[in-house]
């Protein structure tokens, strides 16, 4: 019985310890804010660097992520990936327009929470045009009403003037006292804060920090790292430009010359930078890879397997650059954005081909380039052929190894090699003469009986 009392004050001593411990309020952590900048070309490899900071921004329970702003815009379908994180984020966003947000920087600003201006910045001008000869020009009525609706539903979603925004967008929207008919609507900082586009004027960041009661805020510059940064190397227009040529050259250089080497190495490495690239901004999926893969694989038919060429061909490079072209586009594209995307892969495709038209012409008559690209498709007497060169087998004879329906396998002087006829369908045993060489496809045909011959 003694024993009790004592447990009850013990009990009691620990659990008022536990208390007077666990009750004590943790240290306050200074609140913080995240500020990315959002400047040049508006791309696709930018929506990763923008979603990686919100959800950054999220985890870390940061006061605010501040967008500074300065671009003439880029691309729409970039504009509307960021345009959907911002509207999504749980965490406060703040557009800081430093000089300028035209055409897509527009939207993304519109998307925030709370917009500041610098003396004498500019929003508007939203227009999707597209490049043609003399430069930019007006796009398809479509592709005004998507990018109008875009700018409404933004502006809508964070409480300000729909009709504002789409006059951004559409020349054919009149606000009378504001914009006529027949222009375009860009607004200087001061007109903005007029028609609550813009919240208040902050020529500096701190001062934006001050308006938002952030003015301790710990300030925390988030850049885009290595990967991010790749990416958005490898997706722009210019280098990915680049990349398919260097890709197609690699695979035609290839075909015309025997084995598997160096050009065709470089030109599936040079395919694949590009689909990984364009994959990581969700531009690639399942449906690209299957029309260039179909493709390939078509085109494999109609050079190895079936003489001449026909329609698998045309059905092969329909497909492959199909798929190439679908690879430059988003969300949103319209007929004349998937035009322009096929013309950058036409482009493509027609310097690859005169890319290894002078590969294939002059880089065999230097010495160190005949280990990488060997000659080929020589006439009889047409001159020396490179040792291991399928070229070396014109004119040879042999006997059919396998039926040849038309592809199989020919015993040409004791040598198993892979052959293809014309056409026609050759028997084993049936006696065969070399009549063609194509790189690593080996022609023949029915040798006929020599005189004297039964």
């Amino acid at each position: 019985m003694p024993r009790h009392p004592i447990r009850r004050i013990l009990v009691a001593v620990a659990l008022g310890l536990v208390a007077l411990l666990g009750g004590r309020p943790a240290p306050a952590q200074a609140p913080h804010v995240y500020v990315l900048p959002i400047e040049g070309i508006i791309d696709l490899g930018l929506a990763p660097f923008v979603e990686r900071v919100l959800d950054q921004a999220k985890e870390t329970k940061a006061a605010a992520v501040i967008l500074d702003i300065n671009t003439f815009g880029g691309r729409v379908d970039a504009a509307v990936v960021i345009r959907d994180a911002l509207l999504n984020s749980e965490v406060k966003t703040v557009a800081f327009i430093d000089k300028r947000a035209i055409s897509a920087g527009a939207l993304i600003a519109l998307a925030t929470n709370t917009i500041a201006m610098t003396q004498g910045a500019t929003i508007g001008a939203a227009t999707p045009v597209q490049m043609g000869q003399g430069g930019e020009q007006p796009t398809s009525e479509k592709a005004v009403s998507y990018v109008r609706k875009e700018f409404r539903a933004t502006a809508e979603a964070r409480k300000r003037p729909p009709l504002v925004a789409e006059a951004m967008v559409d020349a054919d929207v009149e606000i009378a006292g504001l914009i006529e008919k027949g222009k375009l609507l860009t607004l200087s900082t001061t007109e903005a804060l007029e028609h609550k586009v813009a919240d208040f004027q902050a020529d500096r960041l701190e001062a934006v920090l001050e308006r938002l009661e952030l003015g301790k805020a710990e300030v925390r510059h988030a850049a885009p790292n290595w990967a991010e940064e790749v990416v958005r190397f490898l997706t722009h227009p210019v280098f990915s430009s680049l990349l398919m040529t260097i890709g197609i050259i690699g695979l035609i250089v290839e075909l015309r010359t025997p084995g598997f080497g160096i050009p065709g190495g470089i030109g599936l490495a040079s395919l694949m930078a590009f689909f990984w690239g364009h994959w990581l901004v969700r531009l690639v999926g399942v449906e690209e890879l299957l029309l260039v893969g179909v493709g390939l694989l078509l085109l494999a038919i109609e050079i190895f397997v079936t003489p001449g060429f026909g329609i698998l061909g045309i059905l092969g490079i329909l497909s492959f650059l199909g798929g190439l072209s679908l690879s430059l586009v988003g969300a949103g594209a319209t007929q004349a954005v998937l035009l322009a995307a096929a013309g950058r892969v036409v482009v493509s495709l027609l310097l690859a081909l005169a890319g290894s038209l002078v590969l294939l012409r002059f880089l065999p008559r230097l010495p160190f380039a005949r280990r990488v690209i060997l000659e080929s498709g020589l006439a009889p007497g047409g001159g020396d052929t490179v040792p291991g060169s399928p070229s070396r087998l014109l004119g040879a004879h042999g006997t059919a190894s396998t039926p040849l329906r038309p592809a199989g396998i020919a015993d040409l002087g004791g040598e198993r090699v892979d052959v293809v006829t014309q056409g026609d369908w050759i028997a084993v045993g049936e006696p065969i003469e070399v009549i063609r060489v194509e790189g690593n496809r080996i022609v023949v045909r029915r040798r006929p009986p020599a005189a004297g011959e039964g």
